[in-house]
């Protein structure tokens, strides 16, 4: 139908995508097409569990799409692109990967003029200010671009202007994030995968490590929603 809502939704398989997803499906009434990007992390089990959430959700559409070659781009530049490299337990500028939320909105952006979907969603959040490619200003400031590099068709009507949305527009931190993709998704938010390692394996169970950054901010969510943390970890 000419008026329904199509939305191309950036998910890792991550608590934070995944909440924004259920969020922008749910609250928002839009139609959710999905994109993974596999850019030589080291934490590929997220791409597994993205697959799987996809399936459960039953999305319009997923699409893995394959970058691996910026892990040789990235160099030493970061930990979650390196595995010589240790994974910090508390924020530093190594986790940061060089403007990597710019090439996933670029490429997301791309597919969303080609299907005249009008709206980009990722999982930033208030909380995640740290990051520069996070913050609203770079939200604004990409969105503008990506639209003057398809103005002429706009203008035309050719294609639908399009519009970047996440979780820190509108001030929702990550545990107010955690809690409206709990309302929808119930304990389905416990088949995220948060973890910033592959995982540790202890017997035949691979878990989240529990000591990593990412790990951290997620227990710490949990709490501050108020809701019993069902994912095992590693280290608790």
């Amino acid at each position: 139908m000419k008026d329904e809502k199509f939305a191309i939704c950036i998910m890792s398989g991550g608590l934070d995508s995944l909440c924004a997803t259920a969020y922008v499906k749910g609250y928002k009434k839009y139609r959710i097409k999905v994109i993974t990007f596999s850019y030589g992390q080291r934490a590929k089990r997220e791409i597994l569990q993205s697959k799987r959430l996809a399936k459960i959700l039953d999305f319009d559409e997923h699409r893995i799409v394959n970058i691996n070659f910026m892990k040789e781009l990235y160099g030493n530049s970061n930990v979650l692109t390196n595995t010589n490299l240790p994974i910090p337990s508390k924020f530093d500028n190594s986790i940061v990967v060089p403007v990597r939320n710019a090439v996933f909105i670029t490429i997301a952006t791309a597919w969303a003029f080609s299907v005249n979907a009008d709206l980009i969603v990722y999982g930033a959040h208030s909380d995640d200010f740290s990051y520069p490619d996070c913050r609203p200003k770079f939200i604004e400031s990409i969105t503008n671009a990506l639209n003057i590099g398809e103005e002429d068709k706009i203008n035309s009507g050719v294609k639908r202007k399009i519009s970047i949305w996440s979780p820190s527009l509108e001030g929702i931190t990550k545990y107010e994030l955690l809690k409206l993709g709990h309302e929808i998704l119930g304990d389905t938010i416990f088949e995220s995968w948060s973890c910033y390692s592959n995982g540790k394996k202890i017997h035949r169970d691979i878990l989240h490590c529990g000591e990593c950054e990412s790990c951290i901010n997620r227990k710490m969510a949990f709490t501050k929603a108020g809701i019993e943390d069902k994912t095992v970890y590693a280290k608790n």
